[in-house]
Parts: structure tokens; sequence; C-alpha cells
């Protein structure tokens, strides 16, 4: 499956993610694609707003991964790889204890870790158009 939102502004990510959320509703793990600066983390802090996170969401690019709580109680952890050397490093945080839960992980730079990824993720790729407008190109093996 393959579907494709756009956001002419920052305004309209909550209702980016929202749909994202709702179109994969027992999805938890979403790869997000895109280049340096193309909006990665500020998606990701959408999604964390909509799951009713209440603490400040930045990007883990030194500790790997964030760990939030959602209002619902479920886990969100937000992995960022891009300073990823070795694969073994990704061994080392337990990664299949996240990947292979019932929490949300929301990962950016996922092409760096792809081979350990469940087979049954989303994968948000991000790129930027005319105007600065970010298009969203969701890829899913799952059926929704």
């Amino acid at each position: 499956m393959k579907n494709q939102l756009v956001a002419h502004n920052v305004n309209d990510l909550d209702g980016i993610a929202g749909k994202i959320l709702n179109n994969f509703k027992g999805q938890r793990i979403f790869a997000v694609k895109g280049k340096m600066g193309a909006g990665k983390t500020t998606l990701i802090k959408a999604f964390c707003h909509l799951l009713g996170i209440k603490e400040t969401v930045s990007s883990p690019t030194f500790a790997l991964v964030n760990e939030y709580t959602a209002a619902s109680g479920e886990g969100v952890f937000h992995f960022d790889f891009y300073r990823i050397k070795k694969t073994e490093e990704v061994f080392d945080i337990g990664y299949e204890e996240y990947f292979f839960g019932d929490d949300y992980c929301f990962i950016e730079w996922p092409e760096l870790i792809e081979g350990l990824l469940p087979e049954d993720h989303v994968t948000i790729d991000i790129s930027v158009g005319e105007d600065e407008q970010r298009i969203f190109t969701i890829y899913s093996s799952i059926r929704t």
C-alpha cells in the first residue's frame, strides 16, 4: 500500500500524523525517512502530541532512544540512528524488546538499520516540495 499526504506548513502536521495513526491503528513501528532538515523529528513530535505525551519531545541523536509515556499508558520510543556506526550498537540497546513489543516506535534514519526492522512496519518518506511544503509518502505491506 502506498499513500501520499502534503503539509503546506507546520500547522498541517497534527492532521497528517492523525491520518497516519488512524490508517494504521494496530501498527506500532514507524520508520521515518528523509534528508537532513526534511522534518523527521517535527513529524515525530506531532505523533507524540497526538498520543498525549506531555514531556518535551526531542531527537535522541546521542542517546539513540528517548522514552515517553502516552496518555493511554503505552510506551512511546523515539529512535535516531543517524550517528550509528555499527549494527552492534543497536543490539546493545536491546532493539528486539522495542521493535517486537507492543509499544510505539518512531525511528529516524531507519535505512541505517533496515535489516533489523520488523517486516510489518510503516515507512514514511518525507521530501521537500515547492514552497517548502513537505510531501509524506507512506508505504506499508500491511493491509488496512
